[in-house]
């Protein structure tokens, strides 16, 4: 039987994520641009980094980083590179112009949680931030990234087949 008092956590963390998207996707478009975008500036602003390397900071499959690319290069916030250790990996840039909007964008999302954070008590506050960085951090029970995928159908067979648990045959 289950037990009616049980916190539903994984509606709670959800719920919490959509909605502080969804205020921070709001408030950015002030700047002119999207979480995504921004999370890709931040990922990219002052350091030089492969587009795979963003990608996996940011959490963003490849299809997903090249069309976020191709959106922020065309607005020439951001360039790409052939990188001069590998030619075929590509260095992305943040341009002057990217720096400025990712300097505004920094402030608003700083606003929003400011505004999120504010809307608790101090010390809800302070254990909700305590306690998530615990969770997600070292080894915090939910410290692996979000963005690691499953192993598909055809990798989890291959596995099996090169670990002698099927036959080819």
């Amino acid at each position: 039987m289950p037990d009616r008092d049980a916190v539903d956590l994984s509606f709670l963390l959800n719920q919490a994520a959509y909605a502080l998207e969804a205020r921070l996707g709001s408030a950015l478009a002030e700047v002119g641009i999207s979480v995504r975008d921004y999370c890709v500036l931040m990922k990219s602003a002052g350091v030089e980094r492969t587009q795979n390397e963003v990608a996996e900071l940011a959490g963003l499959d490849k299809t997903t980083m090249v069309v976020t690319l191709d959106r922020l290069e065309q607005a020439g916030l951001v360039q790409r590179r052939v990188s001069d250790l590998d030619r075929r990996a590509r260095i992305v840039t943040v341009t002057q112009a990217g720096l400025g909007v990712y300097e505004r964008a920094r402030l608003v999302v700083d606003a929003t949680n400011h505004e999120v954070l504010t809307s608790l008590g101090a010390a809800d506050r302070t254990g909700l931030v305590r306690g998530l960085g615990q969770l997600t951090s070292g080894e915090g029970l939910l410290s692996a990234p979000s963005h690691v995928a499953p192993l598909r159908r055809k990798q989890v067979r291959t596995e099996l087949v090169r670990n002698g648990s099927v036959s080819t045959v």
